[in-house]
């Protein structure tokens, strides 16, 4: 948030003031302006003047602001007086029994869960995991003193931004990480009585498997989401997809014919299921976007150049890093289809987008990208431009 565009707005507690503070208490909003920011605990705690122990404490929810601790994050921020407000009608506000207030805690968390996941597909895992983890230690302790309903959706949130760390750490090449977090997503799911996100787990374990060139686990893996007992449309679909990917890595055109008339059938029918609260959207690229990253992986290259062409465009989801994956994608095609100056072109326009988000899978399209690339005739521009995405690929 550009201190410069903060004119007017809410707070958290609905009154009106002169700045755009995101909704939440003390933590949730220092944790969500921190990542608009783009800045580590380390970062933040040397501009405000405060321990990064005393910054994670806060985002936590294991620690109450002083007024002085949040003039400091007022200064580091530029929010004119808000959050030493803030810090004061948290103090005053604050109840005896720390679940009495976790409704209102909760629903904080849930309104800016959207908007750390938005930062995240636009400037990477570095900027929302360090909030991702904190809030979600705040979300486990306030699940273990409710009870009821409160219990369920303090799981089930919880849940959730276990999910999108999880991902986050796959985005950062951390694939220990990654399943520790899915595998805590699958339990505190369960704890909010979700067993589906047991077998949406098995399809990130596909994909993991998948962008590390494992085809046989990868469809394996698919396979074992389809028939888990839980399995909806959503799932079936998100298993169809990463079958269809990792049959055409293998170069069986037939099977991954199969799985991508799978996914279409089951992504028409997701509209009549509960939307999930894990996981990205099933829409993300559309079957016709699939269809032309399968033809690449089959090396059918005319048929990817032209359904990309087609395709890219409104097709493609507004986050950086989808847009920077179908981007690096199309360039591969082409590039292999013998159109190494239009393939330059895109990839020249994308590098910027690639070095923002810094992500693993991404990397990976861009070391495929290098590897189709040095088969063909290359000029002198177009050797440095290649030998710069192999450096960013390898980093």
């Amino acid at each position: 948030m550009d201190p410069a565009d903060s004119k007017a707005g809410t707070t958290s507690e609905g009154k009106t003031t002169g700045t755009r503070l995101p909704p939440g208490d003390f933590g949730v909003v220092l944790a969500t302006l921190r990542a608009h920011h783009g800045w580590s605990v380390r970062e933040f705690a040397r501009r405000a003047n405060v321990s990064e122990g005393q910054i994670c404490n806060l985002e936590s929810g294991l620690r109450n602001p002083s007024p002085a601790v949040g003039a400091a994050c007022d200064a580091a921020f530029g929010t004119g007086g808000e959050l030493a407000e803030l810090a004061e009608a948290g103090r005053r506000s604050a109840p005896t029994e720390a679940i009495a207030e976790s409704g209102l805690v909760i629903a904080g968390y849930e309104r800016i869960f959207d908007e750390l996941k938005g930062i995240g597909r636009s400037t990477g895992p570095r900027f929302v995991t360090a909030s991702m983890k904190s809030i979600t230690r705040t979300l486990t302790n306030a699940g273990q003193l409710a009870v009821g309903e409160q219990h369920a959706n303090i799981w089930l949130l919880a849940s959730k931004f276990a999910e999108y760390t999880g991902w986050m750490a796959q985005e950062a090449g951390n694939i220990a990480e990654a399943l520790q977090w899915t595998n805590l997503a699958v339990r505190w799911g369960a704890r909010g009585g979700d067993e589906t996100v047991a077998a949406y787990a098995l399809v990130r374990k596909a994909s993991i498997a998948q962008h590390r060139g494992d085809t046989h686990s990868a469809i394996g893996f698919a396979d074992q989401a389809v028939r888990h007992t839980a399995a909806n449309s959503v799932i079936r679909a998100h298993a169809a997809r990463r079958a269809a990917l990792s049959h055409a890595r293998r170069g069986d055109a037939g099977a991954c014919r199969d799985a991508l008339e799978r996914f279409k059938s089951h992504a028409t029918e997701t509209t009549a299921d509960r939307p999930p609260h894990w996981g990205p959207r099933i829409e993300n690229g559309g079957p016709h976007l699939l269809e032309a990253s399968c033809m690449l992986s089959l090396r059918r290259f005319d048929l990817a150049v032209g359904l990309f062409t087609t395709e890219l465009g409104p097709a493609v989801p507004a986050d950086s890093n989808s847009r920077a994956r179908f981007a690096v994608r199309q360039a591969t095609a082409l590039a292999g289809a013998d159109r190494l100056d239009d393939a330059c072109r895109i990839l020249d326009a994308t590098l910027p987008v690639i070095k923002l988000i810094d992500s693993a899978t991404v990397r990976a399209e861009l070391a495929r990208f290098v590897d189709e690339a040095r088969l063909r005739r290359i000029s002198a521009g177009q050797l440095d431009l290649i030998d710069t995405s192999a450096a960013l690929a390898t980093r």
